[in-house]
Formats: structure tokens, sequence, C-alpha cells
């Protein structure tokens, strides 16, 4: 877990309960999960709650620890479909984003990618093209500044694994949304980077400074 040596106990022992909870749970409610712990462990002190980060850092090293073949099986067959499906949504330069790029990827969740069009139909017709059947529903997404901006973003099944493609304007590549998690710009992985994530059998997320 990030900086041990100066993570107090409370809140090392309620990231790792928040941590178990998002297990046994799915899904990346860390806030949920966070409050959740707080009443189980009976840390009230928010002084000691931990950041989003700290819970997926401890999640991580839990299924490190007690799941290691699996997250690598697991985590490999999440990022060959990613690239499957960013080639076949080429045209909307795609990144991949999410648990799937950190390394915390679950089948339960699936594979979270950003796609930059001028407007959503413009996914529509290739879903279409494609014959995919999917789900839309918008997502609030915050950028620096406090700046909130809901964006379309459509679900589909894949060989058992969920995908969520969410449609960003083309300035966003530059200006990209922040990371739930870290609180950093959301700059996500190209095809290219995830390809070589794949070939070096990365288990983690990869320097993408070049993929920005």
């Amino acid at each position: 877990m990030t900086g041990h040596s100066r993570v107090s106990p409370q809140r090392q022992r309620l990231a790792y309960e928040a941590a178990r909870i998002l297990a046994e749970h799915g899904g990346q409610a860390f806030d949920r999960a966070r409050r959740k712990a707080a009443e189980r462990t009976g840390i009230l002190n928010r002084r000691d709650w931990p950041t989003n980060e700290e819970i997926q850092d401890a999640l991580m090293e839990q299924r490190r620890l007690f799941q290691p073949e699996r997250i690598t099986v697991d985590l490999r067959r999440l990022r060959e479909q990613a690239v499957r499906a960013m080639g076949l949504f080429a045209r909307f330069t795609p990144r991949l984003v999410g648990p799937v790029l950190s390394g915390a990827g679950d089948l339960r969740e699936g594979v979270r990618l950003h796609l930059f069009a001028d407007s959503a139909e413009e996914l529509v017709f290739a879903l279409v093209d494609q014959g995919i059947p999917w789900q839309e529903r918008e997502e609030a997404l915050r950028y620096g500044g406090g700046l909130r901006r809901a964006c379309p973003a459509f679900a589909f099944v894949a060989g058992e694994i969920p995908f969520t493609l969410v449609v960003l304007p083309p300035q966003a590549l530059r200006n990209p949304p922040l990371d739930p998690v870290t609180e950093r710009p959301q700059r996500g992985a190209d095809l290219h980077a995830l390809r070589r994530m794949l070939d070096a059998g990365d288990t983690q997320a990869a320097d993408l400074g070049a993929s920005a």
C-alpha cells in the first residue's frame, strides 16, 4: 500500500476493509465502501478515512496475495478484449481507462473505453453497423476546476465481458476528465500502449506519457 510508514493503523485497517467490501460486491463505489467500512470498524474520524487511491492499492494487494494466478489470467483476458474493441472502434481514437488499465480489473466490471467524436450519433451508427445491441445512459464526469459534464455512455456485453464506451468531445483528448480514483487527468492508454503492456505481460499500468 502506498506510503506504509506514514499511514496510521486506523487508516490502513479501514482501507483494507473497504477493499474487501469492493472485492465482495464488485464495482467502483469507493465512497459507499468507505462509509460501510467505517461503520463496521467504528472508525468515524474522517481524518483516518483512506483516499480512493489507497483503497484501490489495498484491493490490488489483496488480490495479488490471495488470487495471483486468477488476476494474471483475468486481466490479460480483459486487456485482450479491450484490444479487439479498440481496433473495432479505431476511428474514435479509443483510450482504455479504469481498473483494467490500472491493474485492478475485474471480470464483473469489464472494460471501460473513452471514445472521441463530435456527436454520440457517430458511435450509434458504428454499433448498428456491427450489429451490437447496447444500452445508453449518461455519466457525469469531473474536470479540473470543479467542472462537471454529462457524457453519453453505451454499455454492451461481448463474450460475457461488460463494456462501457463513454463518448467525449475531441478536445477532451487534450483536456481529459479526472480519474475518479487518482483525481488526476484520465488520459488512458491508446492501442499501441495497451499492446505493449500485453507483450510485456505487465499486470500494472504502463508509462502512458506517450499515449496522451
